[in-house]
C-alpha cells in the first residue's frame, strides 16, 4: 500500500504540474513566479493530500499532519537545494531574497507562534489559509507586471502558450487526474504509514518527518534538479521556497480547517522539529544573500547538515531516550543558522581591503 500510494502521488503530482503549468502560461507569468507558485503548489499537492487526510484520523493523523510538514520543509532545503546546487550553481534574484525567503522564514515562526498551546484551531488554520492566497495574489499581480521578455524567458522554459480549446481541455483533464490521483495515493500512504509505526515502535511524528516527509518531497526532486540540469535555475530556486511557504501557510492551514478539532501540536515538535526548522529557513536567506547565488560549496553545507538531521531522527527512532534539546541544542541551531553569513563576511571585508 505505501508503494503504491507513493506511486500514485508522484504521477498524480506529475500530471497536476503538467496541466497547471500549461494553463499558466497563459498569462505569460515569468519561470521564477511560476516556481513560487504553479510548480511549487502542485509539486506541494502530495503534501497537501497526505497532511489532510492524516489529521482527520485523529491525535495519530496530526502527528503525521505535522511531521510531513515540517520534515518536507527542511528535506526541500538541505537535500532539494543541496543537490540542484551542486549541479549548477544556482543564481538568486534580488525580490526572492528581498520578499520571499522572509515571507518563508516569517511564515515558520508564525506556524509555532499559533502552535505554542500545543493546538492549531480552526480559527488559527483560516489565519494560515488566508495567508497563502494572498502571498499568491500578490505573486501572480507582481508577474502580470513583467515585460514581453519575460515571457519568452517562460515560453523558452515550457515550451510555446497552448492556445486552442483542445488544448486548454486536456491541460484541465490532467490537472483534475493528478488530484484525483493524489487524493487516492495520499490515503494508501497515510494507512501503510501509520499501521508500519504501529508495528515497529516507532513514533508517528518521526514516520512523518522522515519517510514520508521524503516520500511527498520526490516531485519538488524531480523538479528541481530537472530545472537546474536545464538551466532554468529560477524554477529550480523558486519552487524550493514556494513549496515551503504553500506547505506552512496552505498545507497546515488546510489540515487545521478540515479536521473539527484541529491539528494537535506535539511537545516534540514545538520543542525540537518546529525550531529546527526556523533554523533552516533562517540559514537559507544568508545562503541567498552571499553573491546572489547558491555556491556548490554551500550546497556541501546543506547536504552534511540533512545527514546529520537524518542521523538524529535514527537515532531518536532507535533510543526512546534520546530526545536533543535545552540550551546546548538552542546553541547548535543558532551556530548553524549564523554560519553561512561568514562568507558573506569574508567577502566584505575583503572588498573594503
Amino acid at each position: 500500500m505505501f508503494i503504491g500510494g507513493l506511486a500514485l502521488l508522484l504521477l498524480g503530482a506529475e500530471l497536476l504540474v503538467r496541466g497547471s503549468s500549461r494553463l499558466a502560461s497563459l498569462a505569460g507569468i515569468s519561470p521564477l513566479v511560476i516556481g513560487l507558485t504553479v510548480v511549487a503548489f502542485g509539486t506541494s499537492a502530495p503534501e497537501l493530500a497526505v497532511s489532510v487526510r492524516s489529521a482527520l484520523t485523529g491525535s495519530a493523523g496530526s502527528d503525521v499532519a505535522v511531521g510531513n510538514v515540517v520534515g518536507s520543509n527542511i528535506f526541500n532545503v538541505l537535500l532539494i537545494l543541496g543537490i540542484s546546487a551542486l549541479i549548477t550553481p544556482l543564481s538568486v534574484k534580488s525580490t526572492l531574497c528581498r520578499i520571499d525567503v522572509p515571507i518563508m522564514i516569517g511564515s515558520s515562526v508564525l506556524v509555532l507562534l499559533l502552535a505554542l498551546d500545543g493546538l492549531l484551531s480552526r480559527l488559527e488554520g483560516g489565519i494560515l489559509f488566508l495567508g497563502v492566497v494572498s502571498y499568491t495574489v500578490f505573486s501572480i499581480r507582481a508577474g502580470r507586471k513583467e515585460s514581453l521578455e519575460v515571457r519568452r524567458e517562460y515560453e523558452h522554459a515550457f515550451g510555446a502558450s497552448p492556445r486552442s480549446g483542445g488544448a486548454v481541455a486536456l491541460s484541465i483533464a490532467s490537472a483534475l487526474a493528478g488530484l484525483a490521483m493524489l487524493i487516492g495515493g495520499a490515503e494508501w500512504l497515510i494507512e501503510a504509514a501509520i499501521s508500519a509505526a504501529r508495528d515497529f515502535g516507532v513514533s508517528e511524528l518521526v514516520i512523518g518527518l522522515t519517510i514520508i516527509a521524503g516520500g511527498t518531497s520526490l516531485p519538488e526532486v524531480a523538479t528541481s534538479i530537472v530545472a537546474s540540469l536545464r538551466g532554468e535555475r529560477d524554477i529550480a530556486v523558486g519552487n524550493v521556497v514556494g513549496s515551503n511557504i504553500f506547505n506552512l501557510l496552505a498545507v497546515l492551514g488546510a489540515s487545521a480547517l478540515a479536521a473539527p478539532s484541529g491539528v494537535g501540536v506535539s511537545e516534540a515538535a514545538l520543542r525540537r522539529e518546529i525550531p529546527i526548522m526556523i533554523a533552516v529557513a533562517l540559514a537559507s536567506l544568508p545562503v541567498f544573500l552571499t553573491g546572489s547565488r547558491i555556491s556548490r560549496a554551500e550546497g556541501v553545507y546543506f547536504l552534511l547538515a540533512y545527514l546529520a538531521y537524518l542521523a538524529t531522527q535514527i537515532t531518536t527512532a532507535r533510543d526512546a531516550g534520546f530526545r536533543p534539546s535545552g540550551p546546548v541544542f538552542y546553541a547548535v541551531l543558532v551556530v548553524f543558522a549564523l554560519l553561512p553569513l561568514v562568507p558573506a563576511l569574508v567577502r566584505r571585508r575583503t572588498a573594503v581591503r
